[in-house]
């Protein structure tokens, strides 16, 4: 069975490391431009995805290099490095890559079940925006569903594996006297929220603070999690007693630069943000440890291993849902044919019972109206078995509707 055209361009961790990730993100206003661009230039089914791991759009246009221009008019990055680093994907390929990503099956943490809340995000501002249709709708719930079942029906997820766990058991591996340090966790997104948790649950620190643009968002959190919030103005002076400093804040340039911090203290820094949030010089000063996304996404290998043996499971649901797909796609082929075929069925039911009724006067249609019924609905469920079954789609379809004289308009 063939599924409408469908193709993914991108950039992933696969190929390209945090820095290149970040030439190619994509804010949220960005994204809407690309899409309503993407209107402009006739392109009516396009879905802009931009997560820490990946920069990816999908699409039914067939003009890859229109996809590519848009993605780095939009971005910070350029054709040659796409070239380089990025990567196309079509048909079948592409349908079963959107299916891996959104069950976290190619995500750089395996079983990552947040990407589906991620992608599901990017789906609802294309539809708001009108750009999407009802295949491509189908697409992506049929994804959502197939998510839901390998959660539900696999280990894959099991195990405590995000950006935030990881960070912070590095934080228990590898700093001493973890209770008497200062920790400054700088940004409250949802990874910063969700660090926040781990740090609080995990390293029975006392010595938390938290810093963000809002500091009103910052003093919301710290309250939930009994932490100290102060203001953005006092980053600098936060960041000079820190012993551990946490970046967590999604800006399209560094929001720490080496002149902030002291070359003369001991400081870990764990940069969670993509593109990287702490400057590149810092890595150069001897007594700071600077660690970004990619190293932490290498601290999970037992969980991860242990994960991968329900893989196979996770794939045998994905193919199993990808047919349904491509079975709704074949039937929306041949239902206005079918139905075009029920009415004129009817049509014919009608007419030869009016034709009885005048012909006798006691004539009671119930009983013959029930049969009818039933077998107008036995052909026409049989019609659309042979039309799914059929190897030549097209040209049966065609002689059904030379057969039963089917006006072309109504199908």
């Amino acid at each position: 069975m063939k599924a409408p055209f469908f193709n993914v361009i991108g950039i992933s961790y696969k190929n390209a490391n945090t820095s290149v990730r970040g030439m190619f993100s994509l804010s949220l206003d960005q994204s809407k431009l690309l899409i309503q661009e993407s209107l402009n230039e006739g392109i009516d089914n396009l879905i802009v995805n931009s997560t820490c791991n990946r920069v990816e759009i999908y699409s039914s246009s067939s003009d890859v290099n229109l996809l590519i221009k848009l993605l780095c008019k939009y971005s910070r990055g350029t054709i040659r490095d796409f070239k380089k680093y990025g990567y196309t994907i079509e048909g079948a390929e592409a349908i079963n890559h959107i299916f891996k990503v959104g069950t976290g099956l190619d995500s750089q943490i395996l079983g990552d079940f947040e990407i589906i809340t991620q992608l599901n995000n990017s789906f609802l501002r294309s539809k708001k925006l009108h750009a999407i249709n009802p295949s491509f709708e189908r697409l992506f719930n049929m994804v959502k569903h197939a998510s839901k079942r390998i959660k539900n029906e696999t280990k894959i997820s099991s195990g405590a594996t995000s950006v935030s766990y990881a960070a912070v058991r590095y934080i228990l591996d590898n700093i001493k006297n973890l209770k008497s340090k200062k920790i400054l966790l700088f940004g409250t997104g949802k990874i910063g929220r969700n660090t926040c948790e781990n740090l609080v649950k995990h390293t029975s620190n006392k010595h938390i603070t938290l810093i963000n643009r809002s500091e009103e968002k910052a003093r919301l959190i710290a309250g939930k999690f009994e932490v100290l919030a102060k203001n953005i103005s006092d980053l600098n002076n936060q960041i000079s007693k820190a012993d551990i400093l946490i970046v967590a804040t999604s800006s399209n340039k560094p929001t720490v630069l080496k002149e902030m911090v002291s070359k003369s203290k001991s400081l870990t820094i764990l940069d969670l943000s993509v593109p990287k949030n702490v400057e590149d010089e810092l890595n150069s000063f001897k007594n700071i440890d600077l660690l970004d996304l990619d190293y932490l996404s290498t601290l999970t290998n037992k969980t991860l291993e242990n994960r991968k043996k329900f893989i196979p499971n996770a794939e045998k649901i994905i193919k199993e849902i990808t047919e349904d797909y491509y079975l709704w796609v074949e039937t929306r082929k041949f239902a206005p044919t079918v139905n075009a075929l029920k009415i004129k069925l009817k049509k014919i039911q009608e007419n030869k019972i009016n034709t009885l009724k005048k012909k006798t006067s006691s004539f009671d249609d119930t009983n013959v109206k029930e049969v009818s019924e039933h077998l107008i609905q036995k052909i026409t469920n049989q019609v659309a078995n042979h039309l799914r079954d059929s190897d030549d789609f097209e040209e049966e379809l065609e002689s059904i509707k030379t057969i039963f004289q089917l006006n072309h308009n109504d199908c």
